[in-house]
């Protein structure tokens, strides 16, 4: 099937701050955010009654004004805790969805903390280790060489 293009259509759309693909169906369109998953965009999409087949180029301010607005408040349109990327926050202790720039601040915030208060983990990072308990005595050694010497 062949994309038909009607002279609405955009080819690139601007949604929070994000470039997204006109010609991908709306739902993996939306994965192009930063925080948004393949079963959130779903969920969003139905939560704003767009067709998960419709392309995103031929979406209306409206539908994109919709989805917007499920994304950066997927609490008061009913989707679960357990769905969001930021339950019980450290600061705050409030349960969110955070998308795009907003991602990249919480995740180097959090990164500061592990450091400022010394955890392991927080070292590991500092350091530029590896921080999940993988071996590195051969592999990733690509950056530098870790691990025993002869």
């Amino acid at each position: 099937m062949s994309l038909v293009i009607t002279s609405d259509f955009q080819h690139i759309l601007r949604i929070l701050n994000t470039n997204i693909d006109g010609r991908r169906k709306t739902w993996v369109a939306l994965t192009a955010i930063q925080g948004v998953g393949r079963r959130f965009s779903i969920m969003v999409c139905k939560k704003a009654e767009v067709d998960l087949t419709k392309r995103a180029g031929e979406l209306t301010n409206d539908e994109i004004e919709r989805l917007v607005a499920i994304i950066q408040n997927p609490l008061q349109f009913k989707i679960p805790v357990w769905f969001l990327n930021r339950k019980k926050d450290i600061k705050t202790g409030k349960n969110a969805q955070i998308v795009a720039n907003n991602l990249q601040a919480k995740l180097r915030e959090d990164l500061e903390r592990l450091k400022k208060i010394r955890v392991h983990r927080g070292l590991r990072h500092w350091w530029g280790l590896t921080v999940r308990g993988q071996h590195t005595k051969t592999t990733g050694r690509r950056g530098r060489t870790v691990g025993m010497k002869k």
